[in-house]
């Protein structure tokens, strides 16, 4: 094994977790021991997005509590089914910025590739929920496609990795791509943007360091983390395994109602962050996904919380506080 690799050798492997996760409102209520009473508009509301969460996630969950903040991330609940104006599928029209499968082109000189239409957690709040996966899940031979539109634009430096969960692919699959890419003499720099090592963090393999290290291509992960008790130690063990390896770690968060929407807990996810060697990076205000308007946090209230952030932390561990608006050169700050 590469030192400081997080994988445990008595362990199921990453991929034999992601298969054995809870896929049924039921089993999570089962599971978590919850009161049953909100099960039928659980299951209406897993009908239109499903319920995938692993048990390495899971387990961090408190069992009996449902206001738990990491089970608020993952529970189907009746206020998805409401239609609330301003909010719709595709809130950041990606689907305008799509020129071949498998491909965002949304900002001058980066461009994201929809690795895996997968992921290996489905959180409530994803803006990606009604994204049209079926249209963008190309074969090997039809990256082409894709690898011809990078090559035809020397204007691009940078490739970011994205889906789903780029990570749930194979990293057989993933290291030719990257070879690919590392092919193309204006590519730069390599982004993966990923959840995986939160919710699985045995998907830090020696062969996962091996790709992402490979390279002449700078290499950066961007992971997913939006309470500090979503980091425990084996979580900690795969980022500082990533730092170890060279590659910068960064974190980017959503604020969301009930879950981190106050100054302690962000702080607290800031701090635990950089303790396994990964900066804060960006704090999202909600995208506004058909589904997910009960998790919106006001501006104003975003704002305060980002003065009390500044005032209790060194500014290296402040998130920026960001939205993302359709056609937009870059995410605009919101201080």
């Amino acid at each position: 094994m590469i030192t400081g690799s997080a994988t445990s050798l008595d362990s199921p492997g990453w991929q034999e977790q992601l298969t054995a996760s809870i896929r049924h409102p039921k089993e999570l209520f089962d599971y978590l021991e919850l009161d049953e009473t909100p099960l039928s508009e659980a299951l209406t509301a897993h009908g239109d997005f499903q319920v995938r969460v692993p048990h390495a996630y899971l387990s961090r969950i408190r069992k009996g509590d449902p206001d738990d903040p990491l089970l608020r991330q993952i529970l189907p609940v009746a206020e998805e089914l409401l239609v609330v104006p301003g909010y719709s599928k595709d809130p950041l029209t990606e689907q305008q910025a799509n020129p071949v499968p498998g491909l965002i082109h949304k900002y001058h000189g980066r461009l994201l590739l929809i690795v895996s239409p997968n992921c290996a957690i489905n959180c409530r709040y994803c803006f990606r929920r009604h994204f049209p996966y079926q249209e963008n899940r190309p074969a090997r031979p039809e990256w082409q496609n894709a690898l011809d539109y990078i090559a035809g634009d020397e204007s691009i430096s940078e490739v970011i990795y994205s889906g789903g969960d780029p990570l749930a692919t194979g990293d057989n699959q993933l290291q030719w791509l990257t070879e690919e890419i590392a092919g193309i003499r204006h590519v730069k720099r390599l982004r993966v943007h990923t959840r995986l090592p939160v919710v699985i963090p045995d998907r830090i393999t020696d062969s996962c360091l091996q790709w992402l290290t490979g390279t002449r291509l700078q290499t950066s992960m961007v992971i997913h983390s939006n309470h500090p008790n979503e980091l425990d130690e084996s979580v900690g063990a795969s980022l500082l395994a990533l730092k170890a390896a060279g590659i910068t770690v960064l974190n980017q968060s959503v604020l969301l109602a009930g879950v981190n929407d106050d100054s302690d807990t962000l702080a607290r996810l800031s701090e635990r962050l950089f303790e396994f060697g990964c900066l804060p990076y960006y704090l999202h205000q909600l995208d506004k996904i058909s589904g997910a308007a009960h998790f919106a946090v006001s501006d104003e209230t975003a704002r305060e919380l980002h003065c009390q952030l500044l005032a209790r932390l060194p500014g290296y561990l402040v998130p920026k506080l960001v939205r993302e608006v359709p056609k937009a050169t870059s995410k605009l700050p919101l201080i």
